[in-house]
């Protein structure tokens, strides 16, 4: 990979990584209702997540997904649906305490899974998969595999950065937020987010 394609990667990567999206809006949500450390592990299980999907993306299962139409509905609906269920959850909080008892609390694996519920994910990978380990014709550039593991270990480190900037945020809320109803319209605010994320995978 020369040093123009991997400057474009870590430009590209940065703007996808850092922009808000339903990672981030999750990270932001599970760190300011319960702690940073509850939200770590949200923060890791993206970009495992992310890396499976990308190698698998790199294998063709992606260009598959994303070109036979029962399958991307698949993975529409139930990205939806469970982006709707989480903002759900989410809205329907109005202390700390209700949040911690609710299923808000993604787990690792539940992280891991959700990346591949993403439309916006697959589309990244995708991308990625397009830009920088086929050539124009399509065909596997030179040394597909090393330049494959260039971008497994690139995302790892923005789908993680990302993600625990935007859980630090939320930490350093925690303590405002827990006076009055401030959380309450925190909450309801990702909320909203996630469902307008929701609807945008819908229709992407």
């Amino acid at each position: 990979m020369t040093t123009a394609e991997l400057t474009a990667l870590l430009l590209f990567c940065t703007a996808m990584s850092f922009s808000p999206g339903p990672n981030t809006t999750l990270s932001t949500a599970l760190a300011a209702n319960l702690g940073l450390r509850r939200a770590l592990r949200f923060c890791l299980a993206v970009p495992a997540g992310w890396t499976l999907l990308m190698l698998v993306s790199g294998l063709g299962l992606g260009a598959l997904v994303l070109g036979v139409p029962a399958l991307s509905w698949g993975v529409k609906l139930l990205g939806v649906g469970y982006m709707v269920w989480l903002a759900w959850q989410l809205a329907g909080a109005s202390t700390l305490s209700e949040v911690a008892a609710s299923r808000l609390d993604v787990s690792f694996l539940q992280g891991v899974g959700l990346q591949f519920l993403n439309i916006k994910a697959w589309m990244l990978a995708l991308t990625l998969t397009a830009g920088w380990v086929v050539n124009a014709n399509g065909e596997p550039a030179t040394n597909p595999g090393e330049r494959l593991a260039i971008i497994c270990v690139v995302m790892v480190f923005f789908a993680f950065t990302s993600n625990f900037t935007y859980a630090l945020a939320g930490a350093l809320l925690r303590h405002w937020l827990a006076q009055g109803r401030r959380l309450v319209w925190f909450n309801r605010v990702l909320a909203a987010v996630l469902v307008a994320t929701a609807v945008w995978m819908a229709t992407a």
